[in-house]
């Protein structure tokens, strides 16, 4: 792993995707440019950058294998143009005529991919209203945890639903990362309820910075999103925040901050195993305290 080096800039790139792939894609072009024009050494994307849709015929006759995909083709000769790291947040890919993976791509200032990770937790809910989505009717999930090593220290790659499960943030933090990244497309229900808890939860958990980029706003598919794309430091603090609108939110990311929050709280080296035993009549235990009768 390379060493932690001195503070970056990372630019969150809130969008709206919508059904057509070419046009997230050139909306999403224009604003990592404007990202890199603003200074960013970093450059996350929302889930799901290159179609939000959840009707099955439409998604799959719209979405691509990784190997001719065009938006992931375009997006590493853009890292490359513009020597950047290039976190696409995730991308829907073909996998099979009716299965996809919701799929991160971190790619390097050469154009590199030096990282994939598959989403590993479907999204499959009811929420009050009749809102309702079934994510593994459509995506396989992802079975492996990823970490990558930028210059500044190590990445987590997580997605949207995932922030639920806090297992996988702390096993991330355990393999020594420093930076948590959750790129989302949260519903507004969901969003308004627990987006911000949920993110400074991660972030004050696992002592780490939160780089989440999230949709925001009316879709064409009829989906509400909630936005408020957010950089959370290791102490849980909100640093930068977005609106519902498409844009650029940016922060100054000093990777000695996560240093000095673990060294406050050092809750990743307390950590300790243990097992749930199931609950008895009449606890095992007590009988070494009851004495006889």
């Amino acid at each position: 792993m390379s060493g932690q080096a001195a503070s970056f800039k990372a630019g969150l790139v809130q969008m709206r995707s919508g059904l057509s792939p070419q046009a997230n894609l050139d909306a999403a072009v224009k604003l990592i440019g404007e990202a890199k024009s603003a200074g960013a050494d970093y450059v996350q994307t929302p889930e799901m950058t290159n179609i939000l849709e959840v009707k099955r015929e439409r998604l799959f006759a719209a979405i691509a294998p990784e190997e001719s995909d065009v938006s992931l083709a375009t997006f590493r000769e853009l890292a490359r143009k513009l020597g950047i790291f290039l976190h696409v947040g995730s991308l829907a890919i073909k996998l099979l005529p009716e299965k996809a993976a919701n799929r991160s791509f971190l790619i390097d200032r050469k154009g590199d991919i030096v990282a994939r990770y598959d989403k590993i937790h479907m999204f499959d809910v009811d929420l009050a209203g009749g809102e309702s989505y079934r994510e593994s009717r459509n995506y396989r999930p992802g079975e492996i945890a990823v970490a990558a090593d930028l210059p500044w220290g190590r990445l987590g790659l997580t997605v949207c639903y995932d922030l639920r499960f806090p297992s996988l943030y702390r096993a991330l933090a355990e393999a020594g990362c420093s930076f948590l990244a959750i790129p989302s497309a949260f519903t507004r229900q969901t969003g308004e309820a627990h987006w911000h808890v949920l993110v400074r939860a991660r972030a004050i958990e696992n002592g780490a910075f939160v780089l989440a980029a999230a949709q925001g706003g009316a879709h064409e598919n009829g989906r509400e999103t909630f936005g408020r794309s957010l950089v959370v430091d290791p102490w849980g603090r909100v640093i930068a925040e977005g609106g519902t609108e498409p844009g650029v939110i940016l922060a100054t990311i000093d990777p000695a901050e996560v240093t000095a929050a673990r060294a406050k709280i050092p809750s990743l080296q307390h950590g300790r195993r243990f097992e749930v035993i199931e609950p008895m009549a009449e606890p095992a235990h007590l009988h070494a305290v009851r004495g006889p009768a």
